[in-house]
This record gives structure tokens, sequence and C-alpha cells, in this order.
């Protein structure tokens, strides 16, 4: 399969603003499929002060050809000043799974 394939990770405030974006996401081919895992707890650090709550994480799977256009709008949907984008290369799987994320993105 020449085409890469990412899974990208971020978390939401809540559920609903996960899958309204999500929702977007996909329908403008920009991911593939999103998994959305309702409940998470967060502990972090943000402006000096050490925070934590309850968090909605999503699985992206998306070609590595959107990268850029997909991380562009999500950035611009995304409720948090800075929000958690992580991307990891899929080094292998299922082919027909690859090819259907390929082939349900851009």
């Amino acid at each position: 399969m020449s085409e890469k394939i990412l899974l990208a990770l971020s978390t939401f405030p809540d559920a609903e603003a996960a899958r309204r974006i999500s929702n977007q996401l996909v329908a403008e081919k920009l991911a593939a499929c999103a998994n959305i895992l309702p409940s998470v707890e967060s502990i972090y650090r943000w402006k000096d002060k050490i925070e934590s709550g309850n968090e909605t994480l999503v699985f992206f799977k998306l070609s590595e050809d959107g990268r850029s256009a997909f991380q562009e709008k999500l950035r611009a949907l995304h409720p948090y000043e800075v929000p958690e984008v992580i991307f990891t290369k899929i080094d292998d799987g299922l082919p027909e799974y690859l090819r259907w994320v390929a082939d349900n993105c851009g």
C-alpha cells in the first residue's frame, strides 16, 4: 500500500463537542473514521496550575496526505485554546482496512 495511514488522537471537553466535530471531519473526508471514548480522566498542567477533569477522547483514522488539512480544520473547530492533536503512523494492519481508510479520505 503506497498511501500511509495515521492515527490521530484528540481530547474534547464533552461527548457532544467530540461528536459534532468528528461528524464534520468525517463528512468532509478529512478522516475516514472517528472512535469516541466518552470518559477519560485527565490530569495536566495548564498556566502553572495542576488541573484535572473528565474529557472525551477521540481516535481518528486518516491518510498522511490529509494531515495538514485535518489538523487545520480540527484546530479551527476545537473549543480548547491549545487542543491535543497527536499523530502516530500506522506501520501495519489489515490491508483491506487500511485501503478503506485511504479510500474514504480526501
